[in-house]
């Protein structure tokens, strides 16, 4: 193993989670849904302290695991969440109490992404997550983009999909737009940049014109 392997190997289980996230993880785990790592959690609450959010979307609920590291960073934030799955919902409405988040602050959307997200407030958000399905990256960072202020950011998983984004011999319609989006992203005036290897690619934008 290289070292920059052994330091990605130690960089990503440094991160301990919480009992309430860590039960979240077991419980997403056994319903066949794929979490983001602890490491991309502690990612994710760095980035929503430092931010000092108050609004937050996530496109992609999962069953509350990157919810609880969001709100983990942003304590006082109301998080609107949309996934398709209603029963995972259901476990993740659960999660977010159990956890002590006050259900006056998560509001839980239950439909298509692409179905919700033009419905939401311009330019009304801090931060929004994507996790979601990677075949409609690119129009979930084209209404994240429109949905956070001057100043806020959109954060996307899975930005360099399973390490295949980086092998030019991968070709599938999945890392084809990341590809495209990360290229468009890198020619944009509108938006400050970066790409951490963090899980398996986390691409943090954030809005600097409208």
């Amino acid at each position: 193993m290289s070292d920059k392997q052994l330091s990605w190997k130690y960089a990503e289980e440094f991160v301990i989670e919480r009992d309430d996230i860590a039960l979240a993880r077991q419980h997403s785990l056994e319903l066949g849904v794929e979490p983001i790592t602890a490491s991309m959690g502690a990612q994710l609450a760095v980035l929503a302290a430092a931010t000092a959010a108050t609004s937050i979307i996530e496109v992609g609920t999962g069953v509350g695991v990157s919810g609880l590291w969001l709100m983990s960073g942003a304590p006082d934030a109301v998080l609107t969440t949309i996934d398709i799955e209603l029963d995972h919902q259901t476990v993740a409405r659960k999660a977010f109490l159990d956890a002590g988040v006050p259900a006056k602050q998560v509001r839980l959307i239950g439909g298509r992404a692409s179905e919700v997200l033009p419905r939401m407030n311009e330019s009304s958000y801090d931060l929004v997550f994507i996790d979601a399905d990677p075949g409609s990256v690119i129009e979930y960072v084209e209404h994240g983009l429109r949905l956070v202020r001057k100043g806020g950011t959109v954060l996307v998983a899975h930005a360099l999909w399973r390490g295949r984004v980086a092998d030019p011999a991968q070709r599938d319609d999945t890392v084809a737009s990341f590809r495209l989006l990360l290229s468009e992203i890198a020619k944009s005036d509108a938006v400050l940049s970066a790409l951490s290897p963090v899980g398996d690619g986390l691409l943090q934008l954030t809005k600097v014109s409208d």
